[in-house]
């Protein structure tokens, strides 16, 4: 494979997985088959920046959309995009845009799209933490499980003088 594949196999790597906090040097030079020092230089030959620079801008790209479009905080885009500290997202995004990030949504907000409700902006980007999953005891299934845990009174829900609505699983 010729050098200019492997590395535009990287940078297509980092352009899919740009979110990814875990997405580091070593990781993208073994998409392309090389020793990350390697990589580093054939990649700023290639494409006049370092990979670490060129994610950095990727990374405030999409901030940028999301600061524009969706209702989320700057802490919650900040680790949509990928950073993992709110401080080095703010400095990157001040030095690229030459605003801190409440300063570019406040200058942008409205251009474009209507804001897009922050809990559909999450769940697109994945960005909700997996479901808690309580410990089962021993030889019980999910199934089982699941049906004993307690039910909520039906009628805590309602008021003293409104009756809860006929259960229908009580007896046939």
């Amino acid at each position: 494979m010729d050098k200019v594949r492997q590395i535009r196999l990287a940078k297509d790597a980092m352009d899919r997985d740009w979110a990814d906090p875990e997405l580091d040097l070593g990781a993208v030079a073994a998409h392309a088959g090389y020793s990350r020092y390697h990589f580093l230089r054939a990649f700023k030959e290639a494409y006049g920046e370092t990979p670490g620079q060129y994610l950095t801008h990727r990374r405030i790209e999409r901030a940028e959309e999301m600061l524009r479009a969706a209702d989320l905080s700057v802490t919650e885009i900040c680790h949509l995009v990928g950073f993992s500290s709110l401080g080095t997202f703010s400095a990157r995004f001040k030095a690229r845009t030459g605003l801190t990030p409440s300063e570019y949504r406040s200058k942008n907000v409205g251009r474009g799209a209507a804001l897009i409700p922050g809990c559909y902006a999450m769940l697109w980007a994945g960005g909700f933490p997996p479901a808690r999953t309580a410990r089962r005891p021993a030889g019980r299934t999910a199934k089982s499980t699941a049906t004993l845990k307690k039910r909520p009174d039906p009628a805590a829900a309602y008021r003293d003088k409104e009756q809860p609505p006929d259960d229908r699983r009580a007896e046939p």
